[in-house]
């Protein structure tokens, strides 16, 4: 049975019990001290020494007090993990007593072995400090393992000797800030000021759960994180009945320790059901900050694997674990808000509240049209381009989605006639018992990459396993440029009637871009052709989107609000092809691996098994359906052996040359076809073999356990 919370162990009880929040701020820190460190999260106020002091020893003595012996900087490298370094609280004074220690210094800088971490060449190997610096923004929390130690982690960013960004919060925190100027520029411009504006993240959290036994039986799951073979099951998801099914007991427990495991650390899991495919679930949180809801993220991945391990489970967050069935995404819910509680993508009730709406909202429409090309690099990996173009995730292309009581309005400003009216919308079922419910403002489009859903837009192409960070990065980026564009022309307009300036502004701005907006079916090959019209982006590959980094207006942009310099682009730009070259290769030799050593020896053995069984049903004139198998099985055999020297060949080719770019397009056009050519041949065989020979957990096996 699921385990419940009785009454006696209400979630409020015990919530965020392993966070440093404000509740333990007030507890172990004197009124004065709270109140100065309250001043300086939330008014960006200079944190002292002094004072830093007195919030580290506030820290240890709450750490400790919940069992932490060690603390870690918590930071999150360039890649999509996160990394931590322990120290104990121990140390020993100058009269060789042993103390427990920790200051104002260890929390506010760390120093880290920075040589093992991507770079893309911002430093050699042998220049391997680096620094930790703390994100007073973000709270600090405890972890502990299932043995019940715990470590205090600080999160902070990480940077280089030379003060480059290493990771991946740094630019998340310069893009909040970017967009918060901007965004209070134009506020104040129009009549509608605030004290801050702060981009709101919602990240929804698919995964597969199957279980470890069936995983420790699959290289490939274990290698790569994906199954690089295997043929699909009789049934699949074609009946839709997994997905909002009734979930497993053994799940509802799994699902009860992740919530109660996430809450703890003040993570507001909130929504969970099953996915489309088989053994596929979703998590999603409530709303928070971008910078919070990024690393809440990343703690609900580590959870997610960790809660798994001890209920006999393996959480897999591959984009693509199974090949011919749905993959899992991460929908990047995106609003934004300002201190006072006014969601600016709301439309509002009255012709004014609706100006401002249509300010935010064309500035948004503006961005993604002006850089389609890096909202879908910032998606961009060899994991996430196994599932964009499919049928299950969105198209390579970026269009946004508006419903259709925006398109109304975007019609009423386009033909500058009539005015629009917000009529009332209710749902009559013909039952009298059933309430009477008011319709949404727009229907749902699932299959639009950029959807603007009522009053935020959800970005649906972000992978599974990925960061929230890159995609929110780009985003906070590319519309605070559209608002400060508006403001200058708003400024430019000095003495101009403001609600002309501003009329003019959106129509000008939804003329230039309307292009961008697609309300249909995202999936046809029509929109394909249309978008093409357009003069919009198809990238379908990661190698392709990287190429947008090195767009001169996606550096200058960059350059402008101080998100990177040009060194830090380059070094991401290294840092991508070198993740999807690795990930490709590492792929490509497990493959090879398995092909050799397990599946053709099988293959081989159960042909030699049939042909014993031929030879001694000939003598009584039977065999023939052996004798028609074993042929079969030689050609495949003997294709497989052909697909297997064909993969080394386009696996040594790609690595014979040094250039990280003619090295990721050898991956992509050399080794990935052979790939899939050798999984072809693979579980074609798999489906005439038989299983015991097989030897390993096939679909069936894996997905549909009981």
């Amino acid at each position: 049975m699921a385990r419940l919370l009785t009454d006696e162990k209400r979630i409020t009880d015990f919530f965020a019990c392993d966070v440093f929040d404000d509740k333990a701020m007030k507890a172990f820190m004197s009124g004065a001290d709270y109140n100065a460190f309250v001043e300086v999260i939330q008014n960006g106020k200079e944190l002292d020494r002094q004072l830093a002091d007195k919030v580290a020893d506030a820290m240890k003595e709450w750490a400790m007090s919940k069992g932490a012996t060690h603390y870690t900087h918590w930071f999150q490298p360039l890649t999509d993990a996160t990394a931590e370094k322990h120290d104990a609280f121990i140390s020993i004074d100058q009269n060789g007593k042993t103390i427990l220690e920790f200051s104002g210094k260890n929390l506010m800088r760390g120093e880290a072995d920075a040589s093992s971490f991507p770079s893309g060449g911002l430093r050699a190997t042998f220049e391997a400090r680096g620094y930790t610096i703390w994100d007073v923004t973000s709270p600090a929390f405890i972890k502990k393992s299932n043995g019940g130690a715990g470590v205090l982690c600080i999160p902070t960013a990480f940077c280089s000797f030379g003060g480059e960004a290493l990771d991946k919060k740094t630019p998340l925190l310069r893009s909040m800030a970017v967009l918060d100027k901007e965004a209070r520029r134009l506020l104040e411009l129009i009549g509608k000021p605030c004290k801050s504006v702060s981009p709101n993240v919602g990240g929804e959290q698919e995964y597969f759960l199957i279980s470890k036994e069936a995983f420790n039986k699959r290289d490939d799951l274990k290698i790569t994180g994906r199954t690089l073979f295997g043929a699909l099951p009789p049934k699949g998801q074609e009946k839709n009945d997994q997905y909002y099914a009734k979930i497993k007991e053994d799940v509802l427990d799994y699902m009860a320790d992740l919530n109660e495991s996430l809450w703890k650390l003040g993570i507001t899991a909130k929504t969970q059901h099953n996915e489309v495919a088989p053994s596929q679930h979703e998590l999603a949180p409530i709303f928070t900050s971008a910078n919070i809801a990024t690393d809440q993220n990343q703690l609900i991945m580590e959870t997610m694997k960790k809660v798994a391990d001890r209920h006999g489970l393996k959480c897999l967050l591959h984009e693509k674990p199974f090949d011919g069935i749905s993959g899992s995404g991460k929908h990047n819910n995106w609003s934004l808000c300002t201190d006072d509680g006014r969601n600016l993508l709301s439309m509002g009730k009255d012709e004014q509240s609706n100006r401002t709406f249509l300010l935010f909202f064309m500035a948004v429409i503006a961005a993604v049209d002006d850089y389609q090309d890096l909202l879908r690099m910032s998606c961009a990996s060899a994991g996430n381009d196994r599932r964009i173009g499919g049928h299950e995730a969105p198209p390579a292309i970026i269009s946004v989605y508006v419903g259709d009581k925006v398109s109304q309005i975007l019609s009423v400003i386009e033909h500058k006639n009539g005015e629009f009216k917000n009529i009332k919308e209710y749902l009559e079922m013909g039952v009298k018992t059933m309430p009477k419910l008011k319709k949404d403002d727009s229907d749902r489009n699932r299959t639009s990459p950029f959807a603007f859903t009522g009053n935020k837009f959800e970005f649906r192409m972000v992978g599974s396993q990925q960061t929230l960070s890159t995609p929110n990065v780009i985003l906070n980026t590319i519309v605070a440029d559209a608002l400060g564009r508006f403001s200058d022309k708003i400024e430019a307009a000095k003495g101009e009637e403001l609600d002309s300036v501003l009329s003019k502004i959106i129509y000008d701005e939804y003329m230039a871009h309307k292009r961008i907006i697609f309300n249909g079916n995202n999936y046809s090959s029509d929109w394909t052709e249309e978008a093409a019209r357009r003069g919009l982006y198809n990238l379908t590959n990661a190698v392709d989107a990287f190429e947008a980094l090195n767009r001169k207006e996606v550096r200058a942009l960059f350059n402008k609000y101080g998100i990177f310099n040009d060194v830090e682009v380059a070094a991401r730009y290294r840092i991508y092809l070198t993740d999807y070259s690795q990930t490709v290769n590492i792929e490509a030799r497990t493959a090879l691996s398995i092909a050799k050593t397990c599946i053709l020896p099988r293959a081989m053995a159960y042909q030699g098994e049939l042909a014993v069984k031929a030879n001694a049903l000939g003598a009584l004139s039977c065999g023939k359906i052996q004798v028609k198998q074993i042929k079969t099985l030689e050609k495949y055999i003997n294709d497989f052996d052909k697909a297997i020297d064909a993969l080394e060949v386009a696996t040594k080719t790609a690595q014979a040359t040094s250039d990280l770019k003619e090295k990721a397009v050898a991956c992509r056009d050399l080794i990935i076809p052979k790939l899939d050519e050798l999984r072809v041949i693979a579980d074609e065989m798999e489906l005439i073999c038989d299983k015991n020979v097989w030897g390993r957990p096939n679909y069936q096996d894996i997905l549909f356990r009981d």
